[in-house]
């Protein structure tokens, strides 16, 4: 490979949340840490020199992106997913959790009723409460290994608690789901029919395994534009989460108005100078980093499947159909939850991301990031099987 993911790069005393902010969490210090969605490798080698050049200018005002920025994102999407975005339904955030909290306000009003689907990313539910909205969970189905939807749940909840927003996570975050056009139309359809505006978290879109295919909710079909908000951000495909930049996509003018109205109501609107500068350079010149990125990961998918299954067979992998983090499930282990956590943290000294995180229905499971150092992801995997054992 042109790009060496083997190198361990110290990240302790650079300030990385990853890293460093146990101590602000409460936890030990010597926690080897798996918990946080950013990956420990360095970043495709042609945006590290679009921001070296950036920076060797010295003046650093206020930004403004160039005028073809959008060009390289909009090929992006155009060749390896089959959609064309349009420049003008194109808002900038400071992040996708921030786009959710805009959309919420927007979209809802106090005391009205979102949708999740939990195990899911803890975030929406934090953004749901915070906002003063009423929560409402259409939960996953587990069944032999592997998660699929409760359509009937689904409708039933959007009738019952007069839903008004739905978030949708696929990639899902944490499960590792991939959902088909066939489970997305479903769900499409249904929030057609009552009324139910659809915010689609896409961040994971560029990591999908060998077999699975990503397909953009809002291009399925053409009505789906008059009430979807599409959320994209290059932050976790190119490791860039810090530069604090995302690209949401509203179709309709009426609500991307409203959203717009939300947004600049909290003074934070404009695109960071060093955000756009990564984010042109990784939509121009970085496939060829992310597809060797993610011929590792799958790799790194693989020597976790064979480690449990040979050190500790009780604990299953969820297998992945997309992202870079993995969800094992240890209900078969002869530990409750608080004790499995106190084993993970005090024997492994590990820091993981325990599935109660993401709602009651992940108690069992815990997320690991695999985006990592083969060397440290050995580690990682003989200190969790030597604690559970």
């Amino acid at each position: 490979m042109k790009y060496d993911f083997d190198q361990v790069i110290e990240r302790r005393n650079s300030g990385s949340s990853k890293y460093d902010y146990a101590r602000a969490a409460g936890k030990p210090l010597d926690l080897l840490p798996f918990w946080v969605a950013d990956m420990d490798f360095r970043i495709p080698q042609p945006v590290i020199d679009a921001m070296v050049e950036r920076t060797k200018h010295g003046i650093f005002g206020y930004g403004e992106p160039r005028e073809d920025y959008l060009d390289p994102i909009i090929g992006w999407y155009k060749k390896y997913f089959g959609w064309e975005p349009r420049k003008e339904w194109m808002v900038f955030t400071p992040g996708i959790v921030f786009a959710v909290s805009m959309a919420i306000r927007t979209c809802t009003k106090p005391g009205e009723a979102v949708l999740i689907q939990r195990p899911v990313y803890y975030p929406f539910t934090n953004m749901i409460l915070e906002n003063d909205r009423k929560l409402v969970n259409n939960p996953l189905i587990y069944k032999d290994g592997r998660y699929t939807l409760d359509l009937e749940d689904f409708e039933k909840k959007i009738v019952e608690e007069d839903v008004k927003l739905f978030i949708l996570c696929s990639p899902h975050n944490p499960v590792g789901r991939v959902w088909t056009p066939e489970e997305l139309v479903a769900m499409g359809d249904i929030c057609k029919k009552h009324g139910v505006l659809v915010v689609s978290d896409e961040i994971h879109e560029d990591f999908v395994f060998a077999g699975h295919k990503h397909h953009v909710f809002i291009d399925l079909k053409e009505d789906y534009k008059d009430f979807t908000i599409t959320c994209t951000a290059p932050s976790k495909t190119f490791n860039v989460a810090g530069l604090q930049l995302s690209h949401i996509w509203i179709p309709n003018e009426d609500i991307r108005n409203k959203f717009k109205k939300v947004l600049y109501s909290t003074g934070y609107e404009e695109p960071s100078v060093y955000g756009t500068t990564a984010a042109y350079a990784a939509y121009s010149e970085g496939r060829e980093w992310l597809e060797q990125l993610k011929e590792y990961l799958a790799g790194n998918v693989d020597f976790v499947r064979s480690y449990l299954e040979e050190h500790l067979p009780a604990v299953k992998l969820v297998e992945p159909e997309g992202t870079y983090l993995l969800w094992l499930d240890c209900s078969a282990l002869p530990y409750d939850t608080a004790e499995r956590q106190k084993r993970i943290e005090e024997q492994a000294k590990l820091w993981l991301d325990t599935g109660a995180m993401f709602g009651p229905e992940g108690e069992a499971f815990e997320r690991v990031n695999i985006a990592c150092p083969r060397a440290t992801l050995e580690e990682g995997m003989k200190r969790f099987c030597d604690a559970l054992r």
